[in-house]
C-alpha cells in the first residue's frame, strides 16, 4: 500500500484539485483508494458531490462530539467505485485540540496507528493536506512515506516551496522513510513567460522529482461546482490529459518499487 501526502505550505496551488483527481483516477484504474481530507475547509466532499455524515474527526476519536459513539466504518464514505473518503471540515479544529491533549510520546503518531486498513484492502491512501504546520500536519507526515508537492507557476512560487522544505525537514527527523517524490507544477499558462521561467527553475532544481505540468484549464475549475472530477466532467480536456500523465508517472513508479524496494 502506498501513502501519498499532497502537501504545500501555500494555499491556492491546486492541492485539493490534485488530490481528488489523482484519487479518482487511480480508482478508475482498479486500485482501491482512500482519500483523506485533512483540511478544515472540507473541500474534497464538495469536489466529489457527496455529503458524508461523519469523517476524520469521528474516525480518530470514535465519537460524534456530542457523546454518541461512531464506528470507524461509519466514518468512511464510499463516493465512487473503489474510492472512499474520510471527510475533513470544521470539526478538524476540534480534532487538532484533541490531538494536542494526547500524551507527548503518542501525540504525533495517533493518525498512523488509527488508519491501518486490513491487509490488501487498500492500494493507495491519498492525504489532502492543509497549508501550514500543526499537530495534524505532523501526524500526516508521520503516516506517509511519499510527498507530492503542487507548485503554482505564478507569483512567489519558490518562496512557498522554501517554507515547505522547512516543514519537511522537521518531519524527516521524526520519520526517516519520508521522501519528497514529486514536484507537480500547476496552473501552467502558456500565455505568460512567468510560467515558463518558474517551470525551468523547478526542472533545474528537481530534475528527478519534476512531473509534467498541469495546464491552466477552465474545465478543471468548473468541475468541482458540478461535484465531478475532471474525468467525469470533461474527459477530453487538457486538464484530464495532464492528470492522466501524473497517474502514469505514479503507477510506473509503483511498478519500479515492487521490482526494487530500494527505489525512491
Amino acid at each position: 500500500m502506498r501513502k501519498i501526502a499532497i502537501a504545500m505550505a501555500k494555499g491556492g496551488v491546486g492541492k485539493t484539485t490534485t488530490a481528488v483527481n489523482l484519487a479518482h483516477g487511480l480508482a478508475m484504474q482498479g486500485n482501491r483508494v482512500l482519500l483523506v481530507d485533512c483540511d478544515t475547509q472540507g473541500q474534497d466532499a464538495k469536489f466529489l458531490g457527496v455529503k458524508p455524515e461523519y469523517g476524520l474527526y469521528e474516525f480518530i476519536t470514535g465519537n460524534d462530539g456530542r457523546g454518541a459513539t461512531v464506528a470507524r466504518n461509519e466514518a468512511v464514505c464510499l463516493c465512487r467505485d473503489n474510492l472512499w473518503l474520510l471527510d475533513g471540515g470544521i470539526k478538524l479544529v476540534e480534532l487538532k485540540n484533541w490531538l494536542g491533549e494526547q500524551p507527548g510520546n503518542v501525540r504525533q503518531t495517533v493518525l498512523r496507528k488509527s488508519i491501518v486498513p486490513k491487509q490488501g484492502s487498500i492500494d493507495y491512501m491519498i492525504f489532502d493536506c492543509a497549508p501550514g504546520w500543526d499537530v495534524l500536519s505532523v501526524n500526516i507526515l508521520m503516516t506517509t512515506r511519499e510527498v507530492l508537492c503542487p507548485v503554482a507557476l505564478q507569483g512567489p512560487a519558490l518562496e512557498g516551496l522554501k517554507t515547505f522544505f522547512g516543514y519537511l525537514m522537521s518531519a524527516q527527523r521524526l520519520n526517516g522513510d519520508l521522501q519528497l517524490n514529486y514536484i507537480l507544477p500547476t496552473m501552467f499558462d502558456k500565455r505568460t513567460r512567468q510560467s515558463f521561467d518558474i517551470f525551468k527553475q523547478l526542472k533545474k532544481l528537481f530534475n528527478k522529482q519534476i512531473c509534467s505540468p498541469i495546464h491552466y484549464n477552465v474545465r478543471l475549475s468548473e468541475a468541482p461546482s458540478r461535484g465531478k472530477t475532471i474525468f467525469e466532467y470533461s474527459r477530453k480536456a487538457i486538464g484530464a490529459r495532464d492528470y492522466e500523465k501524473l497517474l502514469r508517472r505514479i503507477e510506473d513508479d509503483g511498478i519500479k518499487q515492487k521490482e526494487n524496494p530500494e527505489f525512491t
